[in-house]
């Protein structure tokens, strides 16, 4: 029995030093990122990044618990604006800062404190071309101790990467329909502009003598 013993306590060890080493071995760095095109500008879509208010209408983790206690900075928007929620396992309790806001890009700090704790930066990127942007959302992270052993049993790039495929096409239609609106506006405007400028340059007719 005692020999028994030895020999499972020698595999458990073994599996514990295995499973350490497999942990130490993964990359000490996550990059995950999904890119979308929509037919808007960066002006238009940006906000959606950078407006809590306007991030809680297309964030897929709104939808996977509609009941999170949520938290806001006031203002909710522009740099150093914070949210911070608690929710269900799948959401789990975190804090989102913005960190940098330009024509190009809005950067987050993102930090998890349950259901573990990490740190990661998330970037969103607009390269605009003709009537389009291509929006990109990155996350890069240095994996802690159980962020590594999180990723031996979980392929992060698949499970974030469909959230982050998920959020940007549910941001599409909206950031479309201020496209449209904006640029119906911008029409009007114009018009407006020439009907008033051939208003003042239209020849005024010569007045009639006095009699």
């Amino acid at each position: 029995m005692k020999k028994i013993l030895l020999v499972l306590a020698g595999v458990l060890v073994a599996a514990v030093l295995g499973l350490v080493g497999a942990t130490m071995a993964q990359p000490d760095t996550l990059h995950i990122e999904r890119s979308l095109t929509i037919s808007a500008s960066a002006a238009d879509i940006a906000p959606y990044t950078t407006d809590f208010d306007l991030w809680q209408k297309w964030s897929p983790w709104e939808k996977k618990d509609p009941a999170m206690k949520q938290t806001y900075s006031e203002p909710k928007s522009g740099v150093g604006a914070w949210y911070e929620w608690t929710g269900n396992d799948e959401v789990g309790h975190g804090k989102m800062i913005v960190l940098e806001s330009a024509p190009t890009k809005v950067v987050h700090d993102l930090e998890f404190f349950s259901p573990w704790q990490s740190k990661a930066l998330i970037t969103f990127s607009f390269v605009e071309a003709a009537d389009a942007t291509t929006v990109t959302w990155a996350m890069d992270e240095k994996p802690n101790f159980s962020g590594k052993m999180a990723g031996l049993f979980m392929d992060m790039d698949a499970m974030l990467g469909a959230d982050f495929a998920a959020g940007l096409s549910s941001l599409k239609p909206l950031a479309e329909a201020d496209a449209t609106e904006r640029k119906a506006t911008e029409a009007a405007a114009a018009a407006a502009a020439a009907a008033a400028t051939i208003a003042v340059e239209a020849p005024v007719p010569p007045a009639e003598p006095s009699p």
